[in-house]
């Protein structure tokens, strides 16, 4: 029997989310453990008028590329998978890893080789979506390697995603919907806005915003959602930050992240553990070293780290970092096969100020919010 609120989510993804209509053409990636939301985001295509295209997938297929694979073959992409990103209206993305730690034997040189060669179906993706030809959504289907990340069984993390998704369970499209409204509240006070200072635990850093666009994020990428992001402008940030929390990338977790910027540029990296792995990827090419976005968290129902980014740059009182890729409605011109995002509990005293006004302190806003 499926967990109706599997179905309530389906049609938020489907319907809300990325709003089929009929005709359009819609590929469904999806982790074989994530079947039983494919299965209902699937019969809710077919009902909005849209075209399914489902593709399963197993991390274990990464995995044995990336092992034994030889480096033309790590590069080479796939037709299909170009023409989808090319061409299709819509995806959704199901996450749903069983062993989120299958990765970590790999060299980092063949992960950043991988993402390389895939930088321009990344550009590709951010321009469609700007433009408004390209809707796409990220979700997760609750695992046992999710729970035991996040320190939870399995019935609890369930309902830790589903209370996410769904905080509203008779009107969840008006939560989202009412969401937006408050965040607009924020985007419309930084309109015209030009510098960004943070301040927090061993964090001292300054960019800037100027001519730049704040986006209210409200379900229609990730689900869950909850954040307002801006791309900085690129040679601006000045300073130094330390992430409270762990990042992860390709299943790999650093820890005690640091990172000093000077015009824009990352000129010193230091990690508590696996360093290496974080050098290499700020090393994947030019655009890595600058900031793609800056964003803070605003979910109240996201409190909790669970080492999955798709919850954790949600947190309330947070606020986060991406090295890497920009996302051109934003303004951003930065350009990179990676977008790492990592995040910074500002709960503890933490502050940030914008023009020389206070906007945000120990975790809230100060203005009407």
């Amino acid at each position: 029997m499926v967990d109706p609120r599997t179905e309530k989510l389906a049609d938020l993804l489907v319907n809300y989310s990325i709003e089929v209509k009929p005709g359009d053409t819609v590929a469904v990636n999806y982790f074989s453990g994530a079947l039983p939301l494919a299965v209902e985001v699937y019969k809710k295509i077919l009902a909005a008028g849209g075209h399914p295209l489902m593709q399963v997938s197993k991390n274990e297929f990464l995995e044995y590329l990336l092992k034994y694979g030889s480096d033309e073959q790590i590069s080479y992409v796939h037709f299909p998978q170009r023409y989808i990103t090319e061409h299709y209206d819509a995806t959704i993305h199901l996450l749903a890893e069983e062993n989120t730690k299958s990765m970590t034997s790999i060299d980092p040189r063949k992960m950043v080789a991988f993402e390389k060669a895939r930088t321009d179906l990344m550009e590709t993706s951010m321009r469609r979506t700007a433009e408004g030809n390209f809707r796409w959504v990220l979700a997760i289907y609750p695992t046992n390697g999710y729970a035991q990340d996040a320190g939870m069984s399995l019935e609890e993390y369930t309902d830790f995603v589903y209370n996410a998704c769904l905080p509203d369970m008779n009107d969840p499209v008006g939560f989202w919907k009412n969401l937006n409204t408050r965040q607009q509240k924020v985007v419309d006070w930084l309109k015209g806005k030009k510098q960004v200072h943070i301040k927090a635990k061993e964090t001292d850093l300054r960019l800037s915003i100027e001519g730049r666009t704040f986006v209210s994020c409200d379900g229609k990428l990730n689900m869950p959602d909850g954040e307002i992001f801006t791309g900085p402008v690129e040679d601006s940030a000045e300073g130094y930050v330390y992430f409270s929390y762990p990042a992860i990338e390709a299943g790999r977790e650093v820890t005690g992240i640091r990172l000093w910027f000077e015009k824009g540029k990352v000129v010193k990296a230091t990690a508590e553990t696996n360093e290496e792995f974080l050098l290499k990827t700020l090393d994947t090419d030019p655009g890595a070293r600058y900031l793609g976005e800056f964003a803070i968290g605003t979910s109240e129902g996201i409190q909790k780290f669970t080492k999955q980014i798709l919850f954790d740059e949600k947190i309330g009182g947070s606020f986060h970092l991406a090295c890497g890729a920009g996302y051109p409605e934003t303004g951003s011109v930065n350009k990179s096969a990676v977008h790492w995002d990592m995040v910074c509990d500002l709960r503890d005293g933490g502050e940030i100020w914008v023009d020389g006004e206070l906007l945000y302190k120990n975790g809230e806003f100060i203005i009407d919010y």
